[in-house]
Formats: structure tokens, sequence, C-alpha cells
């Protein structure tokens, strides 16, 4: 069986669609696998400085071409899957995950609770910057744009003295060395999807979609579904300080969920638990019982 895999041409997007290849050869040795590389928006965007449109922008194009058949399997980090799938589309698995947390990579091996008042962290993302605001108000949290590799040159160039990355990503280029310090999940929850590779393909394609069920990591879906679930309920986009996380607990899945303010001095917490089977169920409900307690008037400002 020929399978195309539809992938961004970044260099964590490339490592992410050799992880899938390897994944795919070693479930079926039989399955052969093209790479076809395409530019997204978001893409577009990175390389012109222009700031991203919103969740989605590193998606849209694989998403199309799958639709159209030019693909046969879009390979996605799981966190930038906007979580409305398009019509005629499936996130039909989940390769297994990895470590979800953030990190911290500093320029000269200080962590985060060393840095002097008024040092730069780089991130670009609300989540991280409101999160970390309210433990480390002293210390300036200012935009940085670029793939992983472009970051890490910014930081240590001495445009910022510290950035806060995906461990994921990391790992995943052979920069686990990069990392000075790894952050708990109490100090910087993180993003829905965070970690795991999410693999889309046609609805009605059903022979490509047996292969996909063979490589699925069962803990992993689950994971994903209920915090994508959480997202989709609370409305919320990248634009929006919303963190979750979903961890295994025997045969039950626990959902750590989080909304605030850009400013991060206030915020919406909770967790809730619920059987692996019903992750969407517990993202849904966790969602709707954080609104009712603030989350809403946040979400709404």
């Amino acid at each position: 069986m020929r399978i195309r895999l539809g992938t961004r041409g970044s260099p964590l997007a490339l490592a992410q669609a050799v992880l899938t290849e390897a994944t795919l050869h070693a479930a079926d040795p039989g399955v052969i696998v093209e790479r076809v590389v395409i530019k997204t928006t978001g893409d577009r965007q990175s390389e012109t400085g222009a700031p991203e449109a919103g969740k989605g922008v590193f998606v849209k194009e694989i998403e199309e071409a799958l639709l159209a058949d030019r693909v046969d399997v879009a390979v996605h980090s799981a966190k930038d899957l906007p979580v409305d799938v398009p019509a005629g589309l499936v996130l039909a698995a989940v390769l297994p995950r990895e470590d979800p947390r953030d990190a911290f990579c500093s320029r000269d091996g200080r962590t985060l609770d060393e840095l002097p008042a008024g040092a730069k962290v780089g991130t670009g993302s609300p989540r991280r910057a409101a999160q970390l605001r309210r433990l480390y108000p002293h210390l300036a949290f200012v935009p940085i744009r670029g793939n992983v590799d472009t970051r890490l040159r910014k930081m240590r160039e001495g445009e910022v003295d510290g950035a806060v990355l995906a461990r994921a990503g990391l790992v995943r280029l052979g920069l686990a060395t990069a990392i000075t310090e790894l952050l708990p999940a109490e100090v910087c929850l993180s993003a829905p999807g965070q970690g795991a590779v999410g693999l889309e393909a046609r609805l009605a394609d059903a022979a490509t979609r047996a292969v996909l069920a063979r490589v699925n990591d069962a803990p992993a879906f689950a994971a994903v579904t209920a915090e994508r679930a959480f997202l989709r309920r609370l409305g919320g986009g990248c634009k929006t300080p919303i963190a979750a996380l979903a961890v295994a607990e025997g045969d039950d899945l626990k959902l750590h969920g989080y909304i605030g303010e850009e400013e991060g001095a206030r915020f919406v917490a909770g967790s809730a638990i619920a059987p692996a089977g019903d992750a969407e169920v517990l993202g849904v409900h966790l969602a709707e019982r954080l609104l009712g307690e603030g989350a809403q008037e946040l979400l709404d400002e």
C-alpha cells in the first residue's frame, strides 16, 4: 500500500513526518510512504515577519491537499490543529506522546528563579506568558518568533536572556541539551495537544484509516481528545491563554484546565476525572464548570 504524507517543510515538521514514516513501517513493512512537503500560510508569514492570523495557519493548505486527494495523511503537531476539523476529514490517529511540558532555555545556564529583575524571556505564546508572569512578575516576557532554531539563535545573540519552548520539539530536533530546566505543570500547564503528533485522514478512506488505526496510541488519543474538547467548548484560539493537560490514572483520565488573562493576575483553573472512554465528555464537563466559575468573563474580555 502507498501512503502520501502531507507535511510542512520546517525542520520540526519534517522530523515528525520521519517519525510517522518509521512508525508506519514498523507496523506494516509493506507500506510505501511518500513525503509531500506543503508550504502553509503560517510558513509564509514566518518568512515575511507578518503576525500569525490565528490557529489553523499551519494546517489549512495541508487539509486542502488531503481533501483534494493529493495526499492521504496529514501530519500535524496536535496543538496546531484547530478543534473544528473540516467536513470529510477525521483525526484518525495520535502517535505515542512526547513529554508535553514546556522547557526554559537560558543563554547563560541560569534558571527562571535565578534571572535578575528585568531579564527578557522570549515566548510567542500568550498561554506561557500569562502563567509565568504571575510567578515571575519581575521578568519581562517579550514576543519572539520563528522556528525552534531561529528562537535559540536569537537567544544566543542576546535578543533575549532565555526562551520558553516545548520540550517535545527540542527533543525531536536533537536539541535537548539546550534545555536549562523543565517547567512542571504547576508552573506552566501545557497547550492542548502539546507533544503529540496527530494524523488526519479522509473519513471515506477506509484503507488508510485501517493502517493508521494500527499506529494509534490509545492513551495519547484519549488525552488529546479530552484537551481538544475542553478547548472547543471554551471557543478559544491561540491568542487566548488557555491550557489543558490530560493524564492517565489507571483506567481513568484526569484533565487539568486553565484560562487566564494575558497579564496573568486573574485566572480560573481546575481539574476533573472520568473514565478514559469518556474523554470527550470529560473535556466538555471541565470547560463548562470553569465557565461557571469565572472563565466566561475572562474569555469575554
